[in-house]
Protein backbone atom coordinates (compact mmCIF):
# COMPACT_ATOMS: atom_id res chain seq x y z
CA UNK A 1 0.00 0.00 0.00
CA UNK A 2 2.89 2.25 1.44
CA UNK A 3 4.53 1.81 -2.40
CA UNK A 4 1.61 2.70 -4.18
CA UNK A 5 1.20 5.72 -2.34
CA UNK A 6 4.93 6.64 -3.23
CA UNK A 7 4.32 5.76 -6.85
CA UNK A 8 1.42 8.59 -6.98
CA UNK A 9 4.06 11.19 -6.69
CA UNK A 10 5.24 12.88 -9.43
CA UNK A 11 8.87 13.27 -8.09
CA UNK A 12 9.06 9.77 -6.69
CA UNK A 13 12.19 8.69 -9.46
CA UNK A 14 14.61 11.57 -7.20
CA UNK A 15 14.28 9.42 -4.07
CA UNK A 16 15.22 6.88 -2.14
CA UNK A 17 11.79 4.73 -2.12
CA UNK A 18 13.68 2.11 0.53
CA UNK A 19 14.37 5.38 3.34
CA UNK A 20 10.49 5.80 2.90
CA UNK A 21 8.32 7.16 5.00
CA UNK A 22 10.39 10.04 6.42
CA UNK A 23 11.60 10.25 9.80
CA UNK A 24 10.33 13.67 10.04
CA UNK A 25 8.17 15.10 12.23
CA UNK A 26 3.97 15.56 11.66
CA UNK A 27 4.34 18.86 10.07
CA UNK A 28 8.03 19.59 9.30
CA UNK A 29 8.70 21.83 6.82
CA UNK A 30 11.26 19.86 5.88
CA UNK A 31 9.16 17.65 3.49
CA UNK A 32 8.44 20.67 1.39
CA UNK A 33 12.21 21.65 1.15
CA UNK A 34 12.43 18.36 -0.37
CA UNK A 35 9.63 18.80 -2.57
CA UNK A 36 10.69 22.41 -3.72
CA UNK A 37 14.70 21.00 -4.39
CA UNK A 38 13.31 17.73 -5.90
CA UNK A 39 10.96 19.57 -8.51
CA UNK A 40 13.72 22.39 -9.26
CA UNK A 41 16.50 19.53 -10.17
CA UNK A 42 13.09 18.19 -12.76
CA UNK A 43 12.50 21.48 -13.84
CA UNK A 44 16.27 22.31 -14.76
CA UNK A 45 16.74 18.81 -16.39
CA UNK A 46 19.92 18.19 -14.13
CA UNK A 47 20.67 14.49 -13.91
CA UNK A 48 21.45 13.29 -10.20
CA UNK A 49 24.40 11.41 -11.47
CA UNK A 50 25.69 15.36 -11.36
CA UNK A 51 25.34 16.15 -8.30
CA UNK A 52 26.90 16.09 -4.92
CA UNK A 53 24.79 16.62 -2.29
CA UNK A 54 25.82 17.34 1.08
CA UNK A 55 24.46 17.25 4.85
CA UNK A 56 25.65 17.96 8.46
CA UNK A 57 24.19 16.78 11.74
CA UNK A 58 19.69 17.86 12.56
CA UNK A 59 16.31 17.35 11.34
CA UNK A 60 17.49 19.46 8.71
CA UNK A 61 19.99 17.10 7.08
CA UNK A 62 18.15 14.16 6.78
CA UNK A 63 16.70 16.32 3.78
CA UNK A 64 19.14 15.10 1.30
CA UNK A 65 20.83 12.23 2.82
CA UNK A 66 19.02 9.60 3.32
CA UNK A 67 16.14 10.77 0.87
CA UNK A 68 17.19 12.44 -2.25
CA UNK A 69 18.32 9.74 -4.83
CA UNK A 70 22.20 10.71 -5.56
CA UNK A 71 25.74 10.74 -4.42
CA UNK A 72 25.72 12.39 -0.53
CA UNK A 73 28.19 13.22 1.55
CA UNK A 74 26.18 12.80 5.77
CA UNK A 75 29.00 15.14 7.66
CA UNK A 76 29.82 16.05 10.93
CA UNK A 77 28.18 19.01 12.44
CA UNK A 78 28.78 22.22 11.24
CA UNK A 79 30.91 20.91 8.56
CA UNK A 80 29.36 20.43 5.73
CA UNK A 81 30.48 23.38 3.77
CA UNK A 82 33.68 22.50 4.66
CA UNK A 83 33.15 19.17 3.13
CA UNK A 84 31.47 20.28 0.10
CA UNK A 85 34.52 22.81 -0.97
CA UNK A 86 36.71 20.02 -0.94
CA UNK A 87 34.38 18.27 -3.12
CA UNK A 88 34.14 21.23 -5.74
CA UNK A 89 37.33 21.76 -5.45
CA UNK A 90 38.39 17.81 -6.49
CA UNK A 91 35.28 17.52 -9.03
CA UNK A 92 34.81 21.50 -10.41
CA UNK A 93 32.00 19.84 -12.93
CA UNK A 94 30.25 18.83 -10.61
CA UNK A 95 26.80 20.72 -8.91
CA UNK A 96 27.24 20.44 -5.12
CA UNK A 97 24.99 21.22 -3.22
CA UNK A 98 24.63 21.53 0.68
CA UNK A 99 21.03 20.99 2.80
CA UNK A 100 21.36 21.35 6.23
CA UNK A 101 19.64 23.38 8.66
CA UNK A 102 20.56 26.22 11.35
CA UNK A 103 21.93 25.18 14.02
CA UNK A 104 24.80 23.32 11.78
CA UNK A 105 25.14 26.22 8.65
CA UNK A 106 24.72 29.33 10.65
CA UNK A 107 25.72 28.47 14.44
CA UNK A 108 28.27 25.34 14.35
CA UNK A 109 29.53 26.15 11.14
CA UNK A 110 28.67 29.76 10.50
CA UNK A 111 32.55 30.46 9.90
CA UNK A 112 32.27 28.28 7.36
CA UNK A 113 29.14 29.57 6.05
CA UNK A 114 30.47 33.44 5.89
CA UNK A 115 34.20 32.20 4.19
CA UNK A 116 32.58 29.65 1.55
CA UNK A 117 30.45 32.95 0.68
CA UNK A 118 33.85 35.46 0.77
CA UNK A 119 35.36 33.01 -1.58
CA UNK A 120 32.36 32.87 -3.88
CA UNK A 121 33.13 29.43 -4.41
CA UNK A 122 30.52 27.44 -6.87
CA UNK A 123 28.34 25.73 -3.93
CA UNK A 124 24.24 26.10 -3.51
CA UNK A 125 23.67 25.67 0.21
CA UNK A 126 19.70 25.78 1.49
CA UNK A 127 19.44 26.14 4.94
CA UNK A 128 16.43 25.62 6.87
CA UNK A 129 16.04 27.95 9.23
CA UNK A 130 13.34 26.69 12.22
CA UNK A 131 15.04 28.71 14.84
CA UNK A 132 16.00 26.14 16.99
CA UNK A 133 18.09 23.12 17.73
CA UNK A 134 15.11 20.79 16.39
CA UNK A 135 17.02 17.09 16.94
CA UNK A 136 19.04 17.54 20.38
CA UNK A 137 15.87 18.87 21.92
CA UNK A 138 14.83 22.49 21.17
CA UNK A 139 17.45 24.51 22.34
CA UNK A 140 17.65 28.49 21.82
CA UNK A 141 20.22 28.66 18.75
CA UNK A 142 21.22 32.10 17.10
CA UNK A 143 18.56 32.26 14.89
CA UNK A 144 15.81 32.06 17.81
CA UNK A 145 13.43 35.67 17.64
CA UNK A 146 13.76 37.75 20.21
CA UNK A 147 11.11 37.16 23.05
CA UNK A 148 10.56 33.62 22.15
CA UNK A 149 10.58 30.25 24.80
CA UNK A 150 12.68 27.10 24.32
CA UNK A 151 13.91 24.29 26.12
CA UNK A 152 16.85 26.25 27.29
CA UNK A 153 15.12 29.91 27.37
CA UNK A 154 11.63 29.33 29.20
CA UNK A 155 11.00 32.30 29.83
CA UNK A 156 11.69 34.28 26.60
CA UNK A 157 14.80 34.66 24.35
CA UNK A 158 16.66 37.93 25.39
CA UNK A 159 19.16 37.67 22.49
CA UNK A 160 18.46 39.14 18.93
CA UNK A 161 18.81 36.03 16.08
CA UNK A 162 21.43 36.03 13.16
CA UNK A 163 20.33 37.22 10.08
CA UNK A 164 21.54 35.22 8.08
CA UNK A 165 20.68 35.66 4.35
CA UNK A 166 22.16 39.43 5.17
CA UNK A 167 24.90 38.41 6.62
CA UNK A 168 26.10 36.38 3.40
CA UNK A 169 25.03 38.75 1.44
CA UNK A 170 27.62 41.03 2.62
CA UNK A 171 30.11 38.32 2.67
CA UNK A 172 30.21 38.44 -0.95
CA UNK A 173 27.79 35.61 -1.99
CA UNK A 174 26.54 35.93 -5.65
CA UNK A 175 23.46 34.84 -5.35
CA UNK A 176 21.38 35.00 -2.01
CA UNK A 177 17.18 34.70 -0.77
CA UNK A 178 15.13 34.09 1.72
CA UNK A 179 11.52 32.24 1.26
CA UNK A 180 9.26 30.71 3.94
CA UNK A 181 7.74 27.25 3.43
CA UNK A 182 4.58 29.07 2.75
CA UNK A 183 5.58 30.23 -0.75
CA UNK A 184 6.76 27.01 -2.02
CA UNK A 185 6.21 28.17 -6.00
CA UNK A 186 8.60 31.51 -5.02
CA UNK A 187 11.24 28.91 -3.02
CA UNK A 188 11.39 26.62 -5.88
CA UNK A 189 12.27 29.70 -8.16
CA UNK A 190 15.02 30.56 -6.45
CA UNK A 191 16.25 27.41 -6.18
CA UNK A 192 16.47 26.83 -10.03
CA UNK A 193 18.36 30.37 -9.80
CA UNK A 194 20.66 29.73 -6.88
CA UNK A 195 21.38 25.94 -9.42
CA UNK A 196 22.15 28.16 -12.19
CA UNK A 197 24.24 31.00 -11.01
CA UNK A 198 27.95 30.57 -11.06
CA UNK A 199 29.47 31.27 -7.58
CA UNK A 200 28.42 30.82 -3.62
CA UNK A 201 24.31 30.46 -3.58
CA UNK A 202 22.49 30.74 -0.62
CA UNK A 203 18.29 30.11 -0.21
CA UNK A 204 17.17 30.49 3.29
CA UNK A 205 13.97 28.75 4.08
CA UNK A 206 12.13 29.88 7.23
CA UNK A 207 10.74 26.40 8.12
CA UNK A 208 8.12 25.68 10.58
CA UNK A 209 8.74 23.08 13.72
CA UNK A 210 5.93 22.85 15.80
CA UNK A 211 7.20 19.94 17.86
CA UNK A 212 10.18 21.94 19.42
CA UNK A 213 9.70 25.49 18.67
CA UNK A 214 5.63 25.62 17.79
CA UNK A 215 3.73 24.29 21.08
CA UNK A 216 5.78 26.50 22.92
CA UNK A 217 5.22 29.45 21.54
CA UNK A 218 1.61 29.15 21.13
CA UNK A 219 1.31 27.61 17.89
CA UNK A 220 0.45 23.89 18.52
CA UNK A 221 -0.32 23.24 14.42
CA UNK A 222 1.59 23.36 11.69
CA UNK A 223 -0.80 25.77 10.06
CA UNK A 224 -0.36 27.83 12.88
CA UNK A 225 3.47 28.48 11.99
CA UNK A 226 2.30 28.74 8.34
CA UNK A 227 0.03 31.46 8.87
CA UNK A 228 2.60 33.33 10.55
CA UNK A 229 5.14 32.88 8.17
CA UNK A 230 2.32 34.70 5.71
CA UNK A 231 1.10 37.44 8.20
CA UNK A 232 4.82 38.82 9.36
CA UNK A 233 6.65 38.13 5.99
CA UNK A 234 7.39 41.34 4.49
CA UNK A 235 8.77 41.58 0.37
CA UNK A 236 12.07 42.93 0.24
CA UNK A 237 10.97 45.91 -2.23
CA UNK A 238 8.36 46.98 0.40
CA UNK A 239 11.30 46.31 3.12
CA UNK A 240 13.62 49.16 1.79
CA UNK A 241 11.00 51.70 2.65
CA UNK A 242 10.50 50.21 6.41
CA UNK A 243 12.54 51.70 9.48
CA UNK A 244 14.76 49.10 11.47
CA UNK A 245 11.74 49.01 14.29
CA UNK A 246 9.35 48.22 11.76
CA UNK A 247 10.97 45.30 10.51
CA UNK A 248 11.80 43.80 13.94
CA UNK A 249 9.95 40.38 14.11
CA UNK A 250 9.04 40.25 10.10
CA UNK A 251 10.60 37.53 7.86
CA UNK A 252 12.36 39.84 4.93
CA UNK A 253 11.28 37.64 1.74
CA UNK A 254 12.78 37.91 -1.64
CA UNK A 255 15.79 37.80 -3.74
CA UNK A 256 18.39 40.23 -1.64
CA UNK A 257 21.22 39.72 -3.65
CA UNK A 258 21.87 38.21 -7.65
CA UNK A 259 25.91 39.78 -9.12
CA UNK A 260 28.26 38.40 -10.77
CA UNK A 261 31.63 37.84 -8.84
CA UNK A 262 35.14 35.67 -9.86
CA UNK A 263 34.40 31.97 -8.64
CA UNK A 264 36.72 30.72 -6.14
CA UNK A 265 37.20 26.86 -8.24
CA UNK A 266 37.75 29.08 -11.98
CA UNK A 267 40.42 31.55 -10.00
CA UNK A 268 41.94 28.48 -8.36
CA UNK A 269 42.57 26.76 -11.54
CA UNK A 270 44.08 29.57 -13.28
CA UNK A 271 46.28 30.09 -10.42
CA UNK A 272 47.56 26.52 -11.33
CA UNK A 273 47.74 27.02 -14.84
CA UNK A 274 50.06 30.28 -14.49
CA UNK A 275 52.40 28.90 -12.18
CA UNK A 276 52.75 25.43 -14.05
CA UNK A 277 53.35 27.69 -17.36
CA UNK A 278 55.71 29.64 -15.56
CA UNK A 279 57.93 27.10 -14.19
CA UNK A 280 57.59 25.02 -17.38
CA UNK A 281 55.38 22.17 -15.98
CA UNK A 282 52.55 22.49 -17.99
CA UNK A 283 52.10 19.16 -20.01
CA UNK A 284 51.95 19.23 -23.96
Amino acid sequence: MAKEIYSMYPRVKYLRKEALPTALCPGCGGGTVLNAFANAVDQLKIDPRDLVVVSGIGCSAWIASPYFLADTLHTTHGRAIAFATGVKVGLPDKKVVVISGDGDLASIGGNHLIHAARRNIDITVILVNNFIYGMTGGQVAPTTPFGARTTTSPYRNIEHPLQISETVAAAGASYVARWTTAHVYQLIESIKKALTVKGFSLVEVISQCPVQFGRRNRMKEPADMLRWFLKDSVPISKARNMSPEELEGKFVIGELVNRERPEFTEELNKLIDDVQEHFGLREE
